[in-house]
């Protein structure tokens, strides 16, 4: 079991993330840290990071070592991007904080940023073609994506705290000024003629196009408050873009779901997407919450495990390091999720649920259990909310909805379980009915193997002409599994209409 720490000193902020890697090849974020700097706003006529630069930035850096001792980190990786690497003093500022804190900071060239938060986004993202961006303080870097590969990268010297300082933006834009900004914006853009009317969906990284996106939550009221995949129209931007083009910082630290400290700086880190959005003709924009930090973290697994650089399977991967860092029976949960697997497969005429589903039955099953570590009495709810807010990636917030709840249900439908739930109404009756039909799935397999022994070593699933038959083979009658695969035969008529035929044989 070993931490590692990745620092990430940005334009405008500084952040500190401590992740624990555990023996079973799960982890987990630990320890979470963000001061804002600002530099590129403290850089003098000649291109110099500011004394005051200095001071915040040391002041930030023991921070961040202290933290790291306290946790024990075992490995500190720290980065610097575009304000201390375009600045005249950016390797005298790296030379201090080396000498009065310790930690190396290594500062990254904009391509190498560009691939990092490329690694934090297709791991995460289930997306084959995309254009992304990461628009920070001091630059925006921008990735072509094409089956999931990165075909083309650009790092641009324009970001939100940057393109603020030039112009003077701190109330309300003139004419003039909105017009230089859209001309400084457009000479960047041109320098990555790959990207014209390619009409990919945009992946937004980076304070700006989380703010943006919570703003869009705001206005619609969305349900959850998570942003990574939050995915919505270009033109919805377009429209809160044009408003925020009018107001004032006073009205702007207003805009629900933007913070105060960002009200100054979002116009200027708007108009880079809008200018983009117009220039690639995208539809769709997706906010991604992880991206140059989670790279860096991708990469030294890649470096010291047998992880790909690229995970292939984007749901699987991040279901089963949950089930590592909370199943307690991972055996049982695997046998669990083959079977329920086998009976979708075999039994698709009765529940007519499509690959999407298979898919979230999967994870469902495969999770089904973990809420065992905090109550086991009400474990099947606790599996529910635990599959809800975990880190699980590769589907759209409201999928894994639908697998939370069928794992909530594996005991029996209970729809009290959506009681307090905000998405309850966003709910359709068909929706029910899927759920609940994966959730029978996961019952029938989850019985047999009741006994966690995995007495039964296989199993075969077909439609005869009198109902769903079901044959079981093990060496030695299984009556455990037998027992609970009567107790769920009731709910199984109910559910396909067809009674449940069990067979056993050795």
């Amino acid at each position: 079991m070993q931490k590692i720490a990745i620092i990430d000193v940005g334009s405008n902020s500084a952040r500190l993330v401590i992740t624990q890697i555990y023996s079973s090849g799960a982890n987990n974020m630990v320890y979470n840290q963000k001061e804002a700097l600002r530099l590129s706003q403290k850089i003098n006529k000649n291109g110099e990071l500011t004394e005051e630069a200095f001071t915040v930035t040391l002041d930030c850096m023991r921070s961040f070592a202290s933290m790291c001792k306290l946790f024990d980190a075992h490995r500190i990786i720290a980065v610097a991007t575009a304000a201390i690497r375009n600045a005249v003093n950016g390797k005298k500022l790296v030379d201090v904080v080396k000498k009065e804190t310790g930690i190396s900071l290594e500062i990254i060239s904009g391509k190498t940023e560009a691939y990092m938060s490329y690694l934090g986004v297709i791991n995460t993202i289930a997306v084959k073609d995309a254009v992304i961006f990461d628009l920070g303080g001091g630059s925006t870097e921008i990735v072509l994506v094409k089956n999931r590969k990165m075909v083309q990268s650009i790092s641009l010297p324009i970001g939100c705290v940057n393109l603020t300082s030039q112009l003077g933006i701190k109330n309300k834009m003139s004419p003039a000024t909105a017009a230089k900004l859209k001309k400084t914006i457009a000479a960047q853009l041109a320098k990555a003629p790959w990207l014209k009317a390619c009409g990919l969906p945009m992946i937004g990284v980076g304070g700006t196009a989380r703010s943006v996106g919570k703003i869009d939550q705001k206005r619609i009221k969305y349900y959850t408050p998570k942003i990574h995949n939050y995915q919505f129209a270009v033109q919805s931007f377009k429209n809160t873009f044009k408003y925020m083009q009018g107001t004032t910082l006073a009205e702007r630290k207003q805009i629900a779901g933007l913070s105060a400290d960002r009200a100054d700086i979002i116009v200027a880190g708007s108009a880079i997407i809008k200018a983009l959005a117009d220039c690639t003709k995208a539809k769709k924009l997706i906010i991604s919450g992880c991206g140059l930090r989670e790279g860096l973290f991708m990469e030294y697994l890649t470096h010291n495990t047998t992880l790909p650089l690229i995970v292939k399977d984007i749901l699987l991967s991040s279901t089963e390091r949950a089930l590592n860092l909370y199943g307690p029976d991972i055996e049982h949960s695997h046998v669990v999720a083959k079977f329920a697997l086998t009976l979708f497969d075999a039994w698709f005429p009765l529940h007519q649920l499509d690959a999407s589903w298979r898919r979230l039955l999967n994870t469902a099953a495969l999770l089904h259990d973990v809420g065992i570590t905090i109550n086991y009495y009400s474990h099947a709810r606790h599996s529910g909310y635990m599959i809800e807010n975990s880190r699980i990636f590769g589907v759209t917030h409201m999928e894994l909805v639908h697998a939370a709840i069928m794992a909530a249900w594996h005991n029996g439908v209970s729809r009290g379980y959506m009681r307090n739930k905000q998405y309850r109404d966003l709910l359709t009756e068909t929706d029910m009915l899927r759920i609940a039909k994966g959730a029978l799935l996961i019952s029938l397999a989850e019985a047999l193997d009741y006994s966690q022994t995995q007495v039964i070593h296989s199993i075969k699933a077909s439609i005869g002409t009198k109902g769903a038959i079901l044959t079981i083979s093990s060496p030695m009658v299984p009556s455990i599994e037998l027992h609970q695969l009567k107790q769920v035969s009731k709910w199984f008529k109910k559910a396909m209409g067809v009674p449940l035929i069990v067979k056993t044989k050795k």
